[in-house]
């Protein structure tokens, strides 16, 4: 048996670990405090679970215990609820039961319910609609969902919905009804009374960050054509993965810890010296020629692998930046 000491399990396995070793209702007490992305990537990381040794849970067991006595409250909001992923991670059977307990206890709206659909389908229900509906629901989705949709949309009508995301504020109660009564035949739920802040141009350079690299580029170029200044200041928000270089030691070390060899490998074979320099300065000698070593053998790789790479990467960074595990000095912001 291996000390405890020398066992390594980066956060989303030890939540996957976790996730499978409570029972059903447990598990669904939790996951239903958790949003669509979140429950993805647990998911998937539980469908990648392959026979845990027995000191692996216990030390998973024992970092929650002593994770949970240092709280003294939780504030947990849920964004929705889970449907696909689950059964994707557990099978239809068990998965079930799961969704059905979670899905009774919400309180879930057309818009979050969208979250959990795939992006042909949430393009296919907007295709026909008013231009400010699809910016709403673009605004409201996730980054890299509302770029999947924009890519099954048609050219002419991207550029519009994505002006309208960056000059969307306050979305006031009578536009989230209406477009709550566009879903209302697939979903059922509330728009509320209250006004609901969602868009502008942080929103919209998240999107644009999650957009393949030519599509970005063409989109961006249109922007600027229309309002030049908009776009400089969408592009100043945008956080790319050559932004890494000005991320602290400490950022960069966390975040060498929840990304895989393969990612690394793949996303530095494109990038620059610099940045090369900066991983290799936050890693320990030996891993650092090991991964030198590595990149000097991996062969010719595909354009699109490697901005695929650097694409999860980033998104890692953006969580662990929303978590407050990182600063990401990138984006046009002053490192203080």
């Amino acid at each position: 048996m291996s000390n405890n000491s020398d066992i390594n399990i980066n956060t989303l396995d030890q939540a996957a670990i976790l996730m499978m070793s409570m029972g059903e209702k447990e598990a669904a007490e939790v996951l239903k405090h958790l949003g669509p992305k979140d429950v993805q990537r647990i998911g998937t990381a539980m469908t990648a679970l392959e026979n845990v040794p027995q000191e692996h849970v216990e030390f998973v067991m024992s970092n929650f215990l002593e994770e949970a006595r240092s709280i003294t409250g939780l504030g947990i909001g849920s964004d929705g609820y889970i449907r696909n992923m689950l059964v994707g991670a557990l099978g239809e059977d068990k998965a079930g039961s799961l969704v059905d307990r979670i899905l009774l206890g919400g309180n879930t709206s057309g818009l979050d319910t969208l979250k959990w659909m795939d992006a042909r389908s949430v393009a296919d229900i907007i295709r026909n609609e008013h231009p400010q509906i699809q910016a709403i629901v673009i605004a409201h989705l996730d980054g890299d969902q509302s770029a999947e949709v924009l890519t099954h949309l048609p050219d002419k009508v991207r550029l519009d919905i994505v002006m309208r995301v960056a000059s969307l504020d306050a979305v006031q109660p009578s536009a989230l009804q209406e477009l709550n009564a566009i879903l209302e035949k697939q979903f059922s739920g509330n728009a509320g009374s209250q006004a609901k802040t969602m868009g502008g141009t942080k929103v919209a350079a998240e999107i644009m960050n999650n957009l393949e690299a030519t599509l970005e580029t063409e989109l961006m170029e249109s922007i600027k054509e229309v309002d030049e200044d908009l776009g400089n200041t969408i592009e100043e928000l945008m956080f790319v993965f050559e932004d890494l270089k000005v991320v602290d030691d400490r950022g960069i070390q966390a975040l060498l810890r929840e990304i895989t060899s393969e990612q690394l490998i793949l996303a530095l074979k494109g990038s620059d010296d610099e940045l090369k320099d900066k991983v290799f300065s936050n890693m320990s000698k030996r891993a650092a020629q090991l991964l030198l070593d590595d990149l000097e053998t991996k062969g010719p790789v595909k354009l699109s692998e490697v901005e695929g790479a650097q694409k999860d990467i980033v998104n890692i960074a953006r969580r662990m930046a929303d978590a407050g595990e990182i600063i990401l000095g990138g984006g046009g912001e002053e490192m203080l």
